[in-house]
């Protein structure tokens, strides 16, 4: 459900208002990267992912049938802890299973199982057995899976992808623009490249399939910053289509 202004006990002395940017912000709930739909505070430069600003006080996750997942505004206990589901630290707004000892990031917790654009499917998987595309390692962390079965991608790797210094977007307010244009070309086109490496000697469905696959990595970074209805189609998606 979306309300166009909210009232959040993070942000008690403004009400935070709906909006949409194609444009990375950080979360002052999770303390994560996002893009897309969220609630701003315009006066105090205040932003949350909408699974921030709208939590469920608690979840349950197929990934994890036996547990119950809280919402928390901070981690538990004193000890540093991780996300689940990406590997990266947990410093803000959490689900946590007190049971298991479980954590995920809000935004980590709401994945969709099934990203689908009408023409390619990418599963979403625990664990996969195949290596990463990106980074080469097998077990990180969750990751999405062409149908063909050929193309995996770590939630954590979407991440590195745009949040590898990502401070450095806002270095230079006024040039936003360019330097998230820049960004985002050093980041995407590698894997693209990466894909077209691993199949060139692939003829068929299955370079079909992971030709679909790379166009489709602009779904994924949207589910996993945290708005998975998003193209980002003035960004990733024209870069993806070069």
């Amino acid at each position: 459900m979306k309300y166009n202004e909210i009232s959040h006990f993070s942000h008690p002395q403004h009400k935070l208002r709906f909006e949409h940017t194609e444009f990375p912000f950080k979360c002052d709930g999770c303390k994560e990267v996002g893009i897309g739909s969220h609630y701003k505070c315009g006066i105090c430069d205040y932003d949350l992912h909408m699974h921030c600003a709208l939590p469920s006080p608690s979840i349950c996750h197929p990934f994890y049938t036996k547990c119950s997942f809280q919402f928390l505004p901070r981690p538990p206990g004193n000890t540093p802890r991780y996300c689940n589901a990406c590997e990266k630290d947990v410093t803000g707004f959490v689900y946590h299973c007190q049971a298991c000892g479980f954590d995920l990031h809000p935004c980590c917790a709401r994945l969709p199982m099934v990203l689908d654009d009408g023409e390619v499917k990418l599963y979403l998987y625990r664990k996969v057995s195949a290596s990463c595309h990106r980074c080469g390692r097998k077990g990180r962390s969750w990751s999405y899976r062409s149908t063909c079965k050929k193309y995996n991608l770590h939630v954590a790797c979407v991440k590195e992808m745009l949040v590898e210094s990502w401070h450095e977007i806002y270095v230079g307010h006024a040039n936003t623009s360019t330097s998230t244009t820049r960004k985002l070309q050093t980041r995407i086109p590698s894997l693209k490249s990466t894909l077209q490496t691993h199949h060139h000697r692939s003829k068929g469905k299955v370079k079909k399939c992971c030709e679909m696959a790379a166009l489709a990595v602009q779904f994924i970074i949207s589910a996993v910053l945290g708005d998975p209805t998003t193209l980002i189609a003035g960004v990733v998606g024209a870069l993806m289509s070069k």
